[in-house]
C-alpha cells in the first residue's frame, strides 16, 4: 500500500495541476481518458508509419528501376562510344592515306605564308598595299587544307614582293606629319628601301599601318637627290637608299650637327671656340703681313732706291746712311737692324703655339668632366643601361673633339707661318752677309 501512494503522489498533482478532479475516483476516470487517447494516437501514428513504410519501399523500387535503366543506357553509350572511336582511327587512316602529299603541302604552304608574314609586315610596299599580311597570317593559322585560289594568291604575293622591290613607284596615300595630322600626299617608293614625299623622306610603320613625317631629316645633299628623283620623269638617276629599310636612315636623323655638337661639349666648348677664333684671326693677320712682306723684298730685290716699307729696304738704308763705315761697324749696325726685324717677323707666332696646344688640352679637360659626370649618373642609377654609360661617354669625349679639330690646323698653321719668317730672316741674313762683303770688297780696293 506504501508503494502505491508514493507512485500516485505525483500522477495526482499532474491531473491537479491540469483538471483539478473533485475526488479519487473522478481522477481515475481522467486517468482512463488519458490513457485511451494516447493509445489512439499511438495507433494512428503506427497506421502512419506503416503508410509512409509503404511508400518509401515504391520510392525505393522506383528510384532502382531507374538506377537500372541509366545503367543500361551507360553500357551501350559506352559501347557506342567505343564503336566511334574505333570507327575514327579507321577514317583518320583512310583520311592520312588518301591526303598522302596534301598533308606535306598544307605544312610547307602554312611555313611559307608564316615567314613571308613577317618580311612583308615590314615592306615599304605594304605601305602600298596594305592588308597582306592579315591574309598571310590567315593561311598560316589555318588548319584546313588550303585551296587553289590560297594558293595562287600566296605565289602572287610571294612574287610582287620580288618584282615591286626593284621599282619605283608613285602613289597617293595619307601623310602624317610631326604633329600628328594627317594630309593626302604624292608618295614615291623606291623599291623596298625608301619612301620620299615633297623632298622629305618618310617612314613607315608597321604596327599601326601609317606613313610618317620624321621629325629629323639627313643632310642636304640627301635631300636634293630626293627633290630631283621627284622631279625627273623617266631615265636613271642618283639617290640614296637605305638597304636595312630604314634603321640607317633614323640612325642619319639622330646624328646630331656641328651645333648641337657644340653645344654638347658645354661651356668648356665655346671655350675652345672661342680660343680657336682668335687663334685663326691671328693666323691670317700673320699670313697677310708675311706675304706682303715677302713681295715688298722680292720687289726690293729688282728695284736700285731702297724702300723704308720692307725689311730688306731698310737694311739698304742703313748701308747707304753708313758710307764711311768699315766692314765690321756696318755688319754690326746691319744686325741690329736684322734684330729689330725680327719681332716684326714672328709676331703672336708664340700665342699661336699656346693656342695649339691650349685646345686639345681644354678638350681634354671637358672629356675628364663629362667623364666625371657619367661615373657619378652611373653611381645614382647604375649602369643596366649600355645606351645610358654610351651616350654619356660620347658626350664627354666631343670636347676632346673639338678640342683636336681647332688644334690641328693651328699647329699646321703655325708651322708654315713660323717657316715663312724664317725663309724671311734667312734672307735678311743673306742681305747683310752681301752688304758687308761688298764693304769689304770696296775697302780693299780704296
Amino acid at each position: 500500500m506504501t508503494r502505491f501512494w508514493i507512485g500516485l503522489i505525483p500522477l495526482v498533482w499532474t491531473l491537479e495541476a491540469t483538471a483539478a478532479p473533485a475526488s479519487l475516483d473522478d481522477l481515475l476516470q481522467d486517468v482512463l481518458k488519458q490513457r485511451e487517447v494516447q493509445k489512439q494516437e499511438n495507433a494512428a501514428r503506427e497506421r502512419r508509419f506503416l503508410e509512409a513504410r509503404e511508400q518509401q519501399r515504391d520510392i525505393l523500387a522506383a528510384a532502382q528501376a531507374a538506377l537500372a535503366r541509366e545503367q543500361a543506357r551507360s553500357d551501350a553509350l559506352r559501347t557506342e562510344y567505343e564503336q566511334n572511336q574505333a570507327a575514327i582511327a579507321v577514317q583518320s587512316e583512310a583520311l592520312s592515306q588518301a591526303t598522302g602529299d596534301l598533308g606535306e603541302l598544307h605544312g610547307v604552304s602554312r611555313q611559307i605564308a608564316g615567314d613571308l608574314k613577317g618580311v612583308v609586315a615590314g615592306s615599304l610596299l605594304s605601305a602600298q598595299e596594305p592588308k597582306r599580311a592579315e591574309g598571310l597570317q590567315t593561311l598560316a593559322d589555318s588548319k584546313e587544307l588550303p585551296s587553289i585560289q590560297a594558293l595562287e594568291w600566296l605565289w602572287h604575293v610571294t612574287l610582287s614582293e620580288m618584282v615591286e622591290s626593284s621599282k619605283v613607284v608613285r602613289f597617293d596615300a595619307k601623310v602624317a606629319a610631326p604633329d600628328g595630322t594627317e594630309q593626302d600626299a604624292k608618295v614615291t617608293r623606291i623599291g623596298a628601301f625608301n619612301l620620299i614625299s615633297g623632298g622629305q623622306y618618310l617612314r613607315y610603320l608597321a604596327d599601326t599601318d601609317q606613313i610618317v613625317i620624321p621629325t629629323g631629316q639627313p643632310s642636304d645633299r640627301y635631300i636634293e637627290l630626293a627633290e630631283a628623283l621627284e622631279k625627273g620623269t623617266e631615265g636613271v638617276h642618283m639617290m640614296a637608299v637605305d638597304p636595312t629599310r630604314g634603321a640607317l636612315l633614323a640612325l642619319l636623323m639622330q646624328r646630331p650637327g656641328f651645333v648641337e655638337r657644340i653645344q654638347q661639349a658645354g661651356a668648356i666648348g665655346y671655350v675652345i671656340l672661342a680660343l680657336g677664333a682668335a687663334a685663326f684671326g691671328v693666323a691670317i693677320e700673320r699670313l697677310v703681313v708675311l706675304g706682303r712682306v715677302r713681295r715688298g723684298m722680292r720687289q726690293q730685290r729688282a728695284a736700285n732706291l731702297p724702300q723704308a716699307d720692307n725689311p730688306l729696304g731698310r737694311l739698304r738704308i742703313i748701308e747707304r746712311d753708313n758710307p764711311g763705315d768699315d766692314a765690321e761697324t756696318l755688319g754690326l749696325k746691319l744686325d741690329q737692324g736684322v734684330l729689330q726685324e725680327t719681332p716684326r717677323l714672328r709676331r703672336l707666332l708664340p700665342a699661336l703655339a699656346v693656342c695649339a696646344t691650349a685646345a686639345p688640352l681644354l678638350g681634354l679637360l671637358g672629356t675628364v668632366a663629362g667623364m666625371i659626370e657619367t661615373f657619378q649618373a652611373m653611381t645614382l642609377f647604375g649602369a643596366g643601361d649600355p645606351k645610358l654609360v654610351a651616350g654619356g661617354i660620347s658626350l664627354a669625349l666631343v670636347a676632346t673633339e673639338l678640342g683636336l679639330l681647332v688644334a690641328i690646323p693651328i699647329l699646321l698653321l703655325h708651322s708654315w707661318l713660323y717657316g715663312t719668317s724664317n725663309r724671311l730672316m734667312h734672307s735678311l741674313d743673306e742681305e747683310v752677309a752681301a752688304i758687308v762683303a761688298r764693304r769689304e770688297a770696296h775697302a780693299a780696293a780704296g
